[in-house]
Formats: C-alpha cells, structure tokens, sequence
C-alpha cells in the first residue's frame, strides 16, 4: 500500500519556499539551493512542487525535472520516519535475506520502494553492504541488524513503532 501523496497549490508549505525563492537574488543559478530547501520543507520533490519551482525560478520544468532525477540526493517519493534497508548481496542472500525481506513487506504491508501509508517506513533492497560475517543484515535508519531471521521480524520491528 503506497503513502497518500496528494500536495495542492493551497498547501501552506508553499508559502514558507516562496518566502525563501524571494530573499534569492539570482533564482536561476540557485535552483540546487532552492530544491534542498524545497525538500526541507516538504519531504520530497513531487511534481506540483517542481512546478512551482519552475514558475518561481523562471526556469522550463524539463530542467528542473531534470536536476532532480539526475542527483540521487533529491527524492521524487516520500521517504518514511524509519528507513529499512535489507541486503541481498551474496552472502545475505545465501543465508535467508530473501525469507527476511518478504517478512518485513507482509509485516508493514508494503512493497520495496515504497512508503508506508503513515510515512512511518520506507523500504529497500540494497547490495552489499560490507557486513557478509552478519549476513544476512538489516539497517533501519543508522542501527544494524546482523544474523537476522525471518522470526526475529517482529520483535526488531516493535522497536520502532
């Protein structure tokens, strides 16, 4: 179940990035500043607001779009509170990650790349991670899970909630 990701032209966190577009002399040249900030406020970079950056900058969507999806630290989806990353490099993979990954999705109700429906959890499958002694490995946020198994999802999970 993929998060509501309805933003309107009447959302007040507008209001807060127009107020940070005008205090910027030259807004064309500052378009990476103004989507970090964009960001910032809120959360992500969905279409409304990368049009609304383009209105305000004075700059085609197309290259704003594009700025955007070429940096891999700007984000078109909403990213959840918690962001848990399950490896699936060799080693994990070999000692159950697969059977840990498909735990998690039926625990949170979610798919990889998606964010839970109260933004709460964001998942992802990822590579190695340079942990194979753990393997297989969790990551949610910055704590690491080593020797994880597909029974201790649950309580791992508790943690967070």
């Amino acid at each position: 179940m993929a998060v509501n990701k309805n933003i309107t032209a009447e959302d007040e966190r507008f209001q807060l990035l127009d107020e940070f577009i005008d205090e910027i002399e030259d807004k064309k040249s500052s378009l990476i500043n103004v989507l970090h900030k964009a960001q910032e406020i809120f959360g992500y970079l969905p279409l409304e607001v990368q049009k609304h950056i383009a209105e305000k900058v004075d700059l085609p969507l197309s290259e704003v779009y594009g700025v955007v999806s070429f940096y891999h630290h700007f984000n078109l989806e909403p990213k959840g509170k918690y962001q848990i990353s399950v490896c699936l490099g060799t080693a994990c993979y070999v000692r159950g990650a697969s059977k840990v990954l498909e735990r998690i999705k039926k625990e949170l109700n979610i798919e990889v790349g998606e964010t839970s429906e109260d933004t709460k959890y964001s998942l992802q499958a990822t590579r190695c991670v340079g942990a194979c002694g753990l393997a297989p490995v969790v990551i949610i946020n910055d704590d690491v899970y080593g020797r994880m198994t597909e029974e201790k999802v649950p309580e791992i999970l508790e943690k967070y909630k």
